[in-house]
């Protein structure tokens, strides 16, 4: 698996703060292990406090690359960790919304864990899709028109998602595959 994305960038997000750590940390280091160069994007430059747990502050980690600088043409694939405050931070940004969904409008696969489907229905994208998320989401989910299971990772046509840290190494697997797969023409559908 040690170069199965190689040749791939990955964009993965990140907010300011409130992302829960292991979401952020465990599904990057398997990408990178995997080959895959990956940039993390945030709302404004500089390092984002994950947290443990959604109530304990941990690691800062540094940001590559602000939403103003980059396009998802640059990418072959996102990645969106949860954490409470974080996805309901990069839902309420304008341009961190625009940029999740330009990756459905480009059939590109996209990895959404926990509470990061937020973002998807703010982002228009998950009417008609079949999904899973954090429990307390699914009937937002199911508001915005998608279909809500309870499995540790679920693929729809290029979109993956998982429920919570213990769905790490199942999502993780997806994502690489998914991503090392490339565009998925049913990507658009929802858009």
């Amino acid at each position: 698996m040690a170069n199965e994305l190689q040749g791939k960038k990955i964009a993965y997000l990140i907010s300011p703060n409130g992302t829960e750590r292991v979401e952020f940390t465990d599904p990057k280091k398997a990408l990178e292990d995997a080959g895959a160069a990956v940039d993390v994007i945030s709302i404004q430059s500089g390092e984002a406090r994950t947290m443990d747990g959604d109530v304990e502050p941990s690691e800062s980690f540094p940001v590559d690359k602000t939403f103003s600088d980059v396009s998802s043409s640059e990418y072959d694939g996102l990645v969106i960790p949860g954490g409470t405050v974080g996805a309901d931070t990069l839902r309420g940004d304008a341009d961190a919304v625009s940029f999740i969904r330009s990756f459905f409008e480009q059939q590109k696969p996209v990895g959404a864990i926990c509470h990061a489907p937020w973002t998807l229905i703010e982002a228009g994208v998950v009417e008609g899709r079949t999904l899973t998320s954090y429990p307390t989401l699914q009937t937002d989910l199911r508001n915005a028109g998608a279909t809500w299971v309870d499995k540790e990772v679920v693929t729809d046509a290029g979109l993956v998602t998982s429920r919570n840290p213990n769905d790490i190494p199942a999502f993780s697997a997806k994502i690489i595959e998914e991503f090392a797969e490339g565009k998925h023409q049913e990507q658009a559908r929802s858009v």
